[in-house]
């Protein structure tokens, strides 16, 4: 693609570069780096590699609003059964990734993935819609909920400005930001914090919840399954928030490079995360309907606060704090995965040099991470988030199905593959089939939606032709693009 001189605070760090038609270098190279390269250094841990998949799962939702599962699943019985499995499902996805993590041993994530299994046009598509679109979106989403709750506390009496809540989440991003600019270590310190947090938070709601069952508060979960009957179209539906509540477990990839002992800490970091996360989440959700009825939960805005409310007087106060620290940890780990993948996409010629770039001292990836700054805040003062979100969550399925497909499709065309991490052949093939049927779904049940989200992805191919394939660009066209 086009390139960029290089500045003079940063410096190319692609040590494993790849070539200029966007095929991947040789995963197997001994070459030591030069000494005038600069690289992104192993600094990623397995506690740090367990706080990113935790600290970027563990969000806003599994605080605010569990509902959508229950008004899906029609009964409490069904909406745990749909909160496990879809645990398990996302634990087979994960292992999925942990397989591909150890036998290509390169970040980037869902990008590098189908760049070797399948090439450089879907990859590139992926890569587009990820930063046009996904990852502003993603981010200011999530940082509007942090910027709600940060100012809870402030407003118990009245109803928060909405401008405040922009202005306060605004500061939020430009604070990521600055922070995964700044310094790796930092960032992965403090992703440590924020996961701690995190989990304090559930355990604030899951301990009372364990009292409340001790002393025989078991009245929600008799006729657990009896209830409003789900419909058809309910139970998928159900298991797409279930799945979109999980969604997270594939960051660590994205970081591949920067892990330490990548063929062990990867599938330990994923297994016990998702573990974690798992228990966490259906033991919170049992904790719910210990003190908050089904219909109730319905019903409420924010299920953490009230259940906060009933059990705990003033000190629920804590609780609106420790949402927006959460909601900061997935903000945090959300961009310091996803630059990463801008940095290999450029790196592989997809997207400018600059992106690859990495800064002399700091050692971060600055110019990938700070990409995200204004596209999100266009999308946070400008853009119907909700509604983007909508428009592009099948994207993510259909490009998460397609690389553990891909996985599928290494094992017979590729069989030498070095694997250090091998998961069972039906494990893949469920998954893979699970994300194509909600994307089916999807394109079923709101095709108005789905069909702008699928052009928007749709426009990722004539860019491809115009930014990639076409060589005889005019002068002018050369000079727009830096080139």
């Amino acid at each position: 693609m086009f390139r960029k001189a290089a500045v003079p605070t940063v410096c190319n760090g692609s040590y494993l570069q790849g070539q200029a038609n966007g095929k991947l270098s040789s995963l197997d190279s001994g070459q030591p780096a030069q000494e005038e390269k600069v690289v992104l250094k192993k600094k990623v841990t397995l506690l740090r590699g367990i706080s990113i998949i935790i600290g970027t799962i563990i969000g806003a939702g599994i605080f605010i609003s569990p509902k959508g599962i229950l008004k899906n699943t029609g009964s409490v019985g069904m909406s745990l059964t749909v909160w496990t499995v879809c645990g398990i499902l996302s634990l087979f996805g994960a292992l999925c990734y942990a397989e591909l993590g150890t036998c290509i041993k390169k970040s980037g994530g869902h990008y590098t993935y189908i760049l070797e299994a399948f090439g450089p046009l879907p990859a590139f598509v992926r890569v587009w819609v990820e930063l046009l679109i996904i990852r502003p979106a993603a981010t200011a989403v999530i940082s509007l909920a942090f910027g709600r709750y940060i100012l809870e506390p402030f407003f118990m009496q009245c109803e928060i400005p909405e401008l405040a809540i922009k202005l306060i989440t605004a500061v939020g991003i430009t604070l990521v930001m600055v922070l995964n600019s700044t310094s790796v270590s930092w960032s992965a310190r403090i992703q440590i914090f924020l996961t701690f947090c995190k989990l304090v938070a559930i355990l604030i709601i899951i301990v009372p919840g364990v009292i409340q069952l001790i002393k025989g508060e078991t009245q929600h979960f008799k006729n657990a399954f009896a209830g409003n009957d789900a419909s058809v179209m309910g139970l998928p539906l159900a298991f797409y928030s279930g799945m979109y509540a999980y969604s997270g477990w594939f960051y660590l990839n994205f970081v591949t490079e920067e892990v330490e002992n990548p063929e062990k800490n990867i599938p330990l970091a994923i297994c016990i995360s998702m573990i974690i996360v798992t228990v966490g989440y259906v033991l919170t959700n049992v904790a719910y309907f210990t003190t908050i009825s089904a219909g109730e939960l319905l019903l409420s805005k924010a299920v953490a606060v009230t259940f906060a409310e009933r059990l705990m007087g003033n000190f629920s106060l804590a609780v609106p704090v420790f949402v927006a620290l959460s909601c900061f940890g997935s903000m945090n780990g959300g961009v310091f995965a996803v630059s990463r993948m801008f940095f290999v996409a450029s790196r592989e010629g997809h997207l400018p040099e600059i992106l690859s770039m990495i800064h002399v001292r700091k050692h971060t990836p600055l110019p990938a991470v700070i990409v995200l700054h204004p596209l999100t805040m266009i999308m946070l003062f400008n853009g119907d988030l909700y509604s983007l979100l909508n428009f592009l969550s099948f994207a993510r399925w259909l490009f998460i199905g397609l690389v553990v497909a891909g996985l599928i499709y290494l094992r017979y065309k590729r069989p030498d593959m070095p694997r250090p991490f091998k998961v069972p052949l039906f494990i893949p093939a469920l998954f893979s089939f699970t994300c194509l049927f909600m994307v089916a779904l999807s394109l079923y049940s709101d095709p108005v939606n789905t069909g702008i989200g699928f052009g928007i992805t749709l426009t990722g191919i004539p860019a491809y032709y115009l930014f990639i394939v076409w060589d005889n660009k005019p002068k002018w066209f050369r000079k727009l693009l830096g080139k």
